[in-house]
């Protein structure tokens, strides 16, 4: 687990090694352990190293083949690399090191591109052909790891994170006004946009050639498929298959020289992660972050897991430690958080690094539940508004309604008052759409609305976990590990009959026909109705009371901080004084959307977490002020 950095000059002017230096620099956090730039031609390429496997000499990065031809720099972990190691040596490949790079990089050396179906972890990586004088630029599967590029003049640049590209003195530090309305809707951005302008996040799932022109030829290798099987298999043969291939996955993720730990959130997801890691590794090392919830009400007053984290901890024996965060927590880490996450995405995301700057004191790896519920049904709520027994486009309109998370439609013209004339082209529903634009379109049952829906969430609201979820955790120097994004468990999970992710379908499908006016049917509030296959399988590992429990998300009470302990900082902020956000929102408009959550009409916690996030962003990033 490292961070990335390089640049290629089109124009053939040799490449400046004090600008790689910079941009390495910029990203030193990524990789304490160690640094490398390499010089050929036009050719810059940076690496900062978190030694994970082979801490030795001969795992530093860049690295080159034995006959020079290719030169990588890589971030991210090969958890089947001895296989691929094994495979290589009888075909005559030689290795001087037990690093997973010199296994990618002699994959490529073998197999070029076709290598990429035969990687099974989590990666993004630059290599350099020598002979061809071709940048190729490649992404994980599923976007576990980041990668950024961006075209200054003549010079083509790409890092972990957007720091490395701002390194460069003719980076754009303009605010993507798009991108912002993207965001300002969906609280992500589902496009390859940032909210710098000029700069992209590339996609997952792809690779892509660096043309003479600077652009990427963009090659799709791999994508999610979610259908419903013509022919399902038994019910056992799921439970067993389940089973044996999550085992696997973990086991998989176990690979390290340096010591590892675990989430403990309380929940099934990390708690059966835990619970498989334990076997293998006696008293593992595990983290949970809890709430001062002394303010909280209603559904906030469940928030805090301590209590069932901690009994995990006993059932399994691990070295059980935890934080509680109180609303100034947030107050004081929002600058710092801003400048690691470089732009606001899904969720507050706040949590994820205290938790992750915890386990960073005691491990330098740590397995994470995320995942689970996308591939397997965790959001039942969210499926079952778009189940409309009609056509695709009713589907999308429906689905496309449930995700403005942040502003409503009928309300964006009115926020962006000041910079209307510049945004008013962009429609955010054909932005929605787009996400299907690769995917099956055939709506025939209600398993295919579903589908649908696991698609759209895995391709979107899971690559923005992913994001945020490296940058706070690199943020500390450590290496998070998702075993549910195992390539044979997604596979898996792909071709599981939707009657065994989600509860009652048709008597949603009944309450959808028959129910006169808005369908304000429980079975869009409950949340034991997900993930039937995967809580009845982790039955097996975990105790009845954890696997039955309702699903919650990992969440601060803000809702509650935000019109009590926290009020004065958000009026401060947000409200008094010259923000910054002023330049492209409307100040009024804005005003009266946080009255209506200080008076308790409306719950805005993601909005104005989301205003928080942005307020201190644009103070660091567009006027360079520090964090």
């Amino acid at each position: 687990m490292c961070g990335i950095a390089g640049l290629l000059n089109l124009d053939g002017v040799p490449a400046d090694k004090a600008l790689v230096k910079r941009m390495t620099d910029a990203i030193a956090h990524r990789g304490p352990d160690g640094e490398g730039q390499t010089i050929d031609g036009a050719l810059g390429l940076g690496h900062r190293r978190l030694a994970i496997i082979d801490l030795s000499p001969a795992g530093r990065q860049p690295m080159a083949t034995r006959d020079g031809r290719y030169i990588i720099s890589y971030n991210g972990e090969l958890y089947n690399f001895r296989e691929l190691r094994a495979e290589l040596e009888k075909g005559g490949h030689e290795f001087s090191s037990r690093s997973d790079t010199e296994v990618l990089l002699a994959a490529w050396a073998h197999w070029g591109p076709a290598a990429l179906d035969r990687f099974n972890g989590m990666f993004a990586f630059a290599i350099w052909d020598r002979k061809e004088k071709s940048l190729t630029l490649a992404r994980d599967r599923y976007g576990i790891k980041p990668l950024y590029y961006s075209l200054q003049g003549r010079t083509f640049l790409f890092g972990s994170e957007q720091k490395a590209l701002l390194a460069h003195d003719g980076a754009s530090h303009r605010l993507d006004l798009e991108a912002l309305v993207e965001y300002l809707t969906f609280q992500n951005i589902f496009t390859d946009r940032t909210l710098l302008k000029g700069i992209k996040l590339f996609p997952p799932g792809h690779y892509g050639v660096l043309r003479r022109d600077g652009s990427l030829a963009l090659k799709q290798y791999w994508d999610f498929d979610f259908n419903e099987p013509q022919r399902p298999a038994p019910d056992e043969e799921y439970r067993e298959e389940l089973d044996r291939l999550f085992v696997q996955a973990v086991k998989r993720q176990l690979v390290t020289d340096v010591e590892l730990g675990a989430y403990l959130s309380g929940g099934m997801d990390s708690g059966s992660i835990t619970a498989i890691a334990a076997k293998q590794l006696p008293y593992i090392k595990s983290f949970t972050c809890g709430f001062d919830l002394r303010s909280a009400s209603g559904i906030e007053l469940g928030f805090d897991e301590r209590q069932p984290a901690e009994y995990l901890s006993y059932l399994f024996k691990t070295e059980h430690y935890e934080m509680v965060l109180k609303a100034g927590d947030m107050e004081r880490v929002l600058p710092k958080l801003a400048w690691h996450l470089e732009e606001p995405r899904v969720g507050q995301s706040y949590p994820n690094y205290y938790v992750a700057q915890l386990a960073s004191k005691f491990v330098k790896v740590v397995l994470a539940g995320t995942g689970g519920d996308e591939l397997f049904g965790g959001y039942p709520w969210r499926y079952y508004r778009a189940v409309v027994n009609d056509d695709f486009e009713h589907y999308v309109d429906k689905y496309y309604v449930f995700w403005q998370r942040l502003i409503q439609n009928q309300l964006i013209r009115e926020v962006f008052a000041p910079v209307w004339n510049e945004v008013k082209h962009v429609w955010t529903r054909d932005i929605f759409r787009d996400v299907f634009r690769k995917h099956f379109q055939d709506l025939t049952r209600p398993e295919d609305y579903i589908n649908h829906s696991l698609y759209f969430e895995a391709k979107t609201f899971l690559h923005g976990l992913l994001i945020v979820e490296d940058k706070l955790s690199m943020a500390h120097g450590l290496e998070t590990r998702v075993p549910f994004l195992d390539n044979d468990l997604v596979d898996f999970s792909m071709r599981v009959p939707v009657r065994l992710k989600v509860n009652s379908l048709a008597e949603v499908v009944r309450l959808n026909e028959n129910t006169p006016g808005p369908k304000t049917s429980i079975y869009f509030n409950k949340n034991k109705d997900g993930k039937r296959l995967l809580r009845d399988v982790m039955s097996r590992h975990l105790p009845a009371e954890i696997t039955s429990a309702e699903k919650q998300g990992f969440s601060a009470p803000d809702a509650s901080w935000f019109k009590g302990e926290s009020i004065d900082y958000v009026r401060r902020t947000l409200v008094d004084g010259d923000a910054r956000i002023y330049s492209v929102l409307d100040r009024k408009v804005v005003r009266k959307l946080l009255d209506e959550h200080m008076s308790g009409t409306e719950n805005r916690r993601l909005f104005i977490w989301s205003l928080l996030n942005l307020e201190h962003w644009m103070r660091q990033t567009i006027d360079g002020a520090p964090a």
